[in-house]
């Protein structure tokens, strides 16, 4: 039967208009642990993002002349390698032009090669192996300081500041934790004065450290750092102060959450444990920090762990990006990325030529009666 011309342009219209719908809502990616023992810091990730997309939904985006809405696709990778490339792949298939994630060291690095081989831009608000971004990938940024300042900081705190003479080194085995732990040493090396007396090993899931921190006791160490996340320090603490391990336990932001106290319980201490997040700001910049917090609370009924505002600024660099383009095209709107310099909650993002973030700040934290207290940020 032939068509006639009037058909043939309702026929065009009718299946133009669900491409078109389709190609207004632009999907962006997340992925991070929501199971096992480091969901609490896997959904804030996933929270961060989505009060990004909330709040651009609501004023409203246009990109490249056209109205677009925003969509979020999560996925969990239980900090597991496997899961990871699974879920990258699983977001790749879905359509996503930009993923915010992951969480772990272990999980963004094999997960980075497929989102690369697909031409998708990728942002972690949470890895800090330097790995990441030393792949030769112009698809892979980060808005956290590397594990290179991370280390150096926490070492040159130690020995200047706790007097630290002796020093006990653990990691978990995860290729941030023990990334981590390698970087301090180097630390500990570099700024002189103090020597590793023990390193030792334990994995992601131990629940004993009664050997392990045996022997660490024998050496009597001034400081005890720690490479891995809080659900293995809060253990960790209760044993070292069932052992008489007074000194001082010293780690990066894989601690450093508003769960500690929780997981700890009264072996926190005053002051006792020194942790230090990969962001900071200070100043007027202060005030925005804070504004998202108390927006983070009233949306979720609860503080933020970590990471939150990482992603939430990830999501929004995605976004400035896309309208410095005009294009939702990962193509074209990722050189727009490289050159973005978006003024972020967490501070102004900025990346160099690896995808790193320039100038990158470091906040130190401690905990005083069960509560998270900011030390000072260093850059």
């Amino acid at each position: 039967m032939r068509l006639t011309a009037v058909a043939l342009s309702i026929l065009a219209l009718s299946t133009a208009a669900p491409f078109a719908r389709a190609q207004a809502v632009v999907k962006i990616g997340t992925v991070s642990p929501l199971s096992g023992s480091g969901a609490h810091q896997g959904k804030d990730i996933e929270n961060g993002a989505r009060m990004a997309i909330e709040e651009l939904n609501a004023k409203g985006v246009a990109i490249g002349g056209k109205k677009v809405s925003f969509a979020l696709q999560p996925e969990d990778d239980g900090a597991d390698p496997k899961m990871a490339t699974a879920a990258a792949q699983k977001l790749v298939d879905a359509g996503v032009v930009a993923v915010v994630g992951h969480l772990n060291s272990g999980t963004t690095v094999p997960a980075s090669k497929i989102y690369n081989s697909a031409g998708i831009p990728q942002i972690s608000p949470a890895a800090t192996t330097p790995l990441y971004t030393r792949q030769g990938y112009k698809t892979a940024f980060r808005v956290v300081a590397n594990d290179g300042l991370v280390g150096h900081t926490l070492a040159s705190y130690a020995i200047k500041t706790l007097h630290a003479k002796n020093i006990a080194v653990i990691d978990d085995r995860t290729a941030f934790g023990q990334g981590l732990a390698d970087e301090f040493v180097k630390g500990v090396k570099a700024v002189g004065g103090a020597q590793v007396v023990s390193r030792q090993y334990t994995n992601d899931k131990a629940t004993d450290f009664n050997a392990i921190l045996t022997q660490i006791r024998a050496r009597k160490p001034d400081v005890v750092f720690y490479g891995g996340m809080d659900a293995v320090a809060g253990p960790m603490l209760k044993q070292m102060k069932t052992l008489g391990i007074a000194a001082p336990l010293v780690s990066g932001d894989g601690i450093c959450s508003e769960k500690l106290p929780q997981l700890a319980g009264d072996a926190l201490g005053e002051g006792k444990v020194i942790c230090v997040v990969a962001g900071g700001v200070t100043g007027p910049e202060e005030a925005a920090y804070h504004a998202f917090e108390e927006r983070y609370r009233q949306r979720y009924k609860m503080v933020l762990q970590t990471y939150a505002p990482y992603a939430y600024d990830a999501t929004m660099a995605f976004a400035a990006a896309m309208r410095e383009a005009g294009s939702t095209d990962p193509a074209r709107f990722m050189p727009a990325l490289a050159k973005i310099r978006y003024q972020g909650v967490t501070g102004t993002i900025a990346f160099d030529p690896q995808g790193d973030l320039r100038n990158a700040a470091l906040t130190l934290y401690t905990y005083r009666q069960g509560k998270k207290v900011k030390l000072q940020v260093v850059r």
